[in-house]
């Protein structure tokens, strides 16, 4: 049975209550028109994302719902706390495993889980970016499964993608239902580049002596999330840059402009690790900056977020976030992890193994709904299929349980219908720890389907977070 967000039975809940009205009234019409107007300011605005490996133009428009996702005041203030716990657990892992490796030390974290991931990066041991801090954006992923039920699928600490979705879906909701904001108190995001912006301030490098000069680094026009590049770059003001127009000069970063190199002190990168020095990872990278690395661990410029961060949010490392909450910050976790089964351990091997069919098993290196089954919706081959793959390296997966994800009612063809729904708020870490009162609401469009990802099928809506 899944909780419904917006319904108790017939009985409206309390976030949804200013609502129903508005969706009892709407037309079906005037709701296909708004439809149709978002859709077109979308496509006009060039909201985006890229298919790989798809023959055809590769770029789909998002799916967008109109119908928002709201949370009270006191369900969003424990959603923040447990947040904000999570972040700090992360960054403290991160600080330690570069360092002294104190929790692996005391047992707590098995020490080949770390020093033999694909994600840690030996040119990181012994360094401390500014302000101690690795993974300067989290990205935390939750599903809702019950009333006060919170739990956490999965962390990003590397390059979180889907804030600028998080902005775009709030402002074209304004632009099409102004009254609707009139009447409701709603708490805003946009200031959301403003914070962005303060924290990459804050971790500018030891060797900057004015105002720090931000730029964002991107693959270029071809990455998925290119829009969401040039977009939070536009927001911020800052250049948006390749590798090609940065160059190193001794113990500095510079970036090529009309009036001559410029300085840069942070860097917003979002390019994966391996591509960004080619004199320090993949040698053949045309996508970094040669030396990058060198200038990084001599205090000359800050990278955001840290090479190597990306041990902290491996999923199977995700199993020991509740005991980092309690070993570093001396604390209970707010918010629960998903019951999960480490396949490298013989017990749950041989229980995955036996319970395939009611299980969800991923990649531990695998992202955007690929590389994974879901045995309740998988066929008998399928799941003989996988099982052959599970047995070949068992420590390549873990399992958890098919969760029961909330739903949210939805615009489909039809009318409204309940879909499931999960959440990834944006946690920024530098001289403080903090979020705007949101997040990006990822919603599974295809009916029962539990997969929101958007190369999977999925669509995001806007996120309401209500004002007391």
């Amino acid at each position: 049975m899944y909780y419904n967000e917006m319904f108790d039975g017939d009985r409206v809940r309390a976030p949804y209550a200013m609502l129903s009205n508005w969706i009892a009234t709407m037309p079906a019409e005037f709701r296909q028109m708004k439809q149709a107007e978002a859709e077109a300011l979308f496509r006009r605005i060039g909201i985006t994302f890229a298919v790989y490996g798809e023959g055809g133009d590769p770029d789909r428009l998002m799916p967008f719902d109109m119908m928002p996702r709201v949370f009270l005041q006191d369900e969003w203030r424990k959603l923040e706390r447990g947040i904000k716990q999570r972040a700090r657990a992360l960054n403290a892992f991160l600080r330690d495993v570069y360092g002294r490796g104190e929790i692996i030390r005391a047992g707590r974290v098995p020490a080949a889980l770390v020093y033999r991931n694909i994600a840690y990066e030996k040119a990181m041991v012994g360094f401390v970016p500014p302000r101690g801090v690795y993974s300067h954006i989290v990205g935390i992923d939750i599903v809702r499964t019950g009333r006060d039920e919170f739990h956490v699928l999965e962390d990003n600490c590397r390059t979180p993608s889907g804030v600028s979705y998080m902005l775009e879906n709030r402002e074209i909701m304004m632009r099409m239902f102004p009254t609707l904001f009139r009447n409701n108190r709603i708490e805003p995001v946009d200031s959301y580049p403003a914070m962005l912006r303060r924290m990459l301030v804050s971790v500018a490098p030891t060797k900057c002596r004015d105002n720090p000069t931000i730029v964002i680094l991107t693959p270029g026009p071809y990455n998925s999330a290119y829009y969401e590049h040039s977009f939070l770059a536009d927001l911020m003001g800052v250049e948006l840059v390749e590798g090609s127009d940065l160059f190193v000069d001794g113990e500095l970063v510079y970036m090529r402009t009309t009036e001559g190199p410029k300085r840069v002190d942070v860097i917003y990168r979002r390019i994966d690790d391996a591509y960004l020095d080619p004199l320090c990872f993949r040698r053949d990278s045309a996508l970094g900056v040669p030396g990058l690395m060198d200038v990084y661990r001599s205090g000359g410029v800050s990278i955001v977020s840290a090479p190597g961060a990306g041990v902290a949010d491996d999923k199977a490392i995700y199993i020991f976030v509740p005991e980092m909450i309690r070993f570093y910050l001396g604390e209970e976790p707010i918010l629960k992890n998903v019951d999960t089964w480490a396949l490298w351990r013989e017990d749950d091997l041989a229980y995955a193994l036996d319970n395939l069919s009611e299980l969800v098993v991923k990649e531990v290196h695998g992202s955007g709904g690929y590389g994974m089954l879901i045995g309740p919706k998988a066929s008998k081959a399928e799941i003989a299929e996988f099982a052959q793959r599970i047995k070949a390296n068992p420590a390549n997966y873990i399992a958890q349980p098919t969760l029961s994800l909330s739903t949210c009612p939805t615009f489909v063809d039809e009318g409204i219908a309940p879909r499931h729904v999960d959440l990834r708020p944006f946690c920024l870490c530098g001289d403080r720890v903090e979020l705007v009162p949101g997040g990006l609401t990822r919603v599974a469009m295809r009916e029962g389907s539990l997969v929101v990802n958007s190369s999977q099928g999925g669509g995001v809506k806007d996120t309401w977070v209500l004002s007391e």
